[in-house]
């Protein structure tokens, strides 16, 4: 018997090792891929239950644990985290490697009836991802109610466009015992920091009262004011909570106060006097025997808080006692003597290469300059044109100046022959070259300013660069009676690039800024930004209001 069935039997043998090889593509295609992983984790972590409970009443714990729906970490924690009002004793926060539960293990003791504020900055995150829970803050009170009064206000920086963060905004209470060399070293009642450079602060979470309001850009984390490091700002009159007042607190830096540094000998009739703070009237007298024909002179740094004290002849003694004085303040001081080599003249240009038309040519020794011979200085162009310049001498700093009009785009060679200059040792100095160059005007930019709404004067406008240092600087006098005051300033060849615009109110027309004084109630003097960035482009002549407020 034949089976009709076969040949459709074979056919279908034949899909077999077919199928076999299509499925085994498959499992080839899936050892080469990898897994996508799904949609990145972008939720922060989420609280599902504290204990105590946050804004509990009547706390008489000393720990506190808030779970989370998720692992988390603390990043940063002992800078982000700000108590309030500060604790004697840290409290221990864990984890410190990662958990679902964030503890608090109080170990300070705690005030009766008094708020307290946890605030966590952005140092709680999740494990996997880092997303941060932002500021998230826990309250409880020792008392039977959440203290809900608040402060607010922005702080701004004295001298810089805008406030440096964190900045620490402070509240002292001003009870019976409180005086204002408290935030020297005693911490505030109250604390909060600004985010941002906008400088906004709110403090929260308050009780009623009467208190001192303080602002601290710290470069510590001790909430008391270091002057040598830190900026301060206040407001005048104490602050009465409850208030809907907005208040704004200027940043300043001291000028610390006067103190004399150890002298050092650093050559064989060189001695140096290093200070710091205020010593315009400085005065410095050897109290030792000294001989009949002793000389001295004195001239500051040009950077530094030191002065140079030169003397002559040499004194033959082991150590040398001095008396100096800073106005009022007397200091006796004692320097051992070292035999070290004499120092020899020697002359440097302050700079070289390019020079600006409007600038002059300055030369630094290393000795003191007594006299110059000006027959001796020569300035020479390419083309062997002769100019005579002007010499000047700045006892102040012991810098020669050398003066002569210059041209655009020009190669200038000053010459100062043997014995041009003569130190305080009289010695002279050999024969020296120096080579500067101008470029074309063309490369630099100018600005005019129109001043509208000025109210007092003597003011001071000055063209800073994105560091703040200062690159341009005109004042503008109080007017004479009958004169008509000036609101016109015009800033030549200045390089291209982004300045900051500013004036300062120079109340004591010292010609220069001056900061202020927390304990002498002494404000800075007042510093207006122009509102934008000023750019100075190369052969462009830029024309602006700054309208002042």
């Amino acid at each position: 018997m034949t089976n009709n069935n076969r040949p459709y039997l074979n056919y279908r043998l034949l899909y077999i090792p077919i199928a076999f090889l299509f499925i085994l593509s498959f499992v080839n295609c899936a050892k080469k891929g990898t897994p996508s992983g799904g949609v990145r984790d972008t939720i922060p972590p989420v609280i599902v239950r504290s204990i105590p409970e946050n804004f509990s009443t009547n706390f008489s714990g000393n720990e506190i644990e808030i779970r989370f729906n998720e692992y988390i970490k603390l990043k940063d924690i002992n800078q982000q985290l700000i108590i309030s009002p500060p604790m004697k004793y840290r409290p221990v926060i864990t984890p410190l490697s990662t958990a679902k539960s964030l503890k608090i293990k109080i170990i300070d003791t705690l005030e009766p009836n008094t708020t307290y504020s946890f605030n966590f900055g952005k140092s709680i995150v999740d494990n996997n991802e880092g997303n941060e829970f932002k500021y998230f803050k826990y309250v409880f009170s020792t008392g039977s109610y959440i203290d809900s009064l608040t402060v607010s206000g922005r702080v701004r920086d004295a001298k810089l466009v805008a406030p440096e963060i964190p900045t620490t905004v402070m509240l002292y209470k001003m009870d019976g015992n409180f005086k204002d060399s408290l935030v020297y070293s005693a911490k505030p009642t109250y604390i909060t920091v600004t985010a941002d450079t906008t400088g906004v602060f709110e403090l929260t979470n308050l009780k009623q009262g009467k208190y001192r309001l303080i602002a601290l850009n710290e470069k510590g984390s001790d909430y008391t004011f270091q002057p040598k490091t830190d900026k301060i700002g206040y407001v005048n009159d104490p602050v009465y909570v409850p208030t809907d007042s907005l208040y704004t607190i200027t940043l300043f830096k001291e000028t610390p106060g006067y103190k004399l540094a150890r002298p050092a000998q650093v050559g064989n009739n060189h001695i140096i006097f290093g200070f710091e703070g205020e010593a315009d009237s400085l005065k410095i007298d050897l109290l030792s025997d000294k001989p009949s024909d002793f000389k001295t002179i004195v001239y500051k740094d040009e950077i530094k808080d030191t002065l140079n004290y030169w003397y002559k002849p040499a004194i033959a003694l082991d150590s040398l006692v001095f008396k100096v004085a800073n106005g009022k303040v007397v200091d006796t001081v004692t320097l051992r003597m070292k035999a070290l080599y004499t120092d020899s003249l020697k002359i440097s240009a302050v700079k070289t290469g390019t020079l600006k038309l409007r600038d002059t040519f300055k030369l630094r020794a290393n000795t003191p300059i007594l006299s110059f011979a000006p027959e001796k200085f020569r300035v020479m162009t390419r083309d062997s044109l002769v100019l005579e310049p002007a010499v000047t001498l700045n006892t102040k700093y012991n810098i020669t100046e050398i003066s002569f009009p210059k041209k655009e785009e020009e190669i200038y060679s000053i010459s100062i022959m043997p014995g041009a200059l003569t130190d305080f040792f009289d010695h002279t100095n050999d024969s020296l070259t120096f080579k500067i160059n101008t470029r074309s005007a063309s490369e630099y930019g100018t600005l005019q300013l129109h001043l509208v709404n000025v109210d007092r004067y003597p003011l001071i406008v000055q063209m800073v660069d994105s560091k703040f240092d200062v690159v341009a600087s005109k004042i503008i006098p109080k007017p004479l009676e009958g004169e008509k005051a000036k609101s016109e300033v015009t800033f030549e060849e200045i390089a291209p690039a982004k300045y900051y615009l500013r004036i300062i109110y120079d109340d004591n027309a010292n010609g220069r800024w001056d900061t202020g004084n927390f304990l002498n109630r002494v404000k800075p003097e007042k510093i207006l930004y122009y509102p934008s960035i000023i750019e100075i482009r190369a052969n462009w002549n830029l024309n602006e209001t700054f309208i002042l407020k």
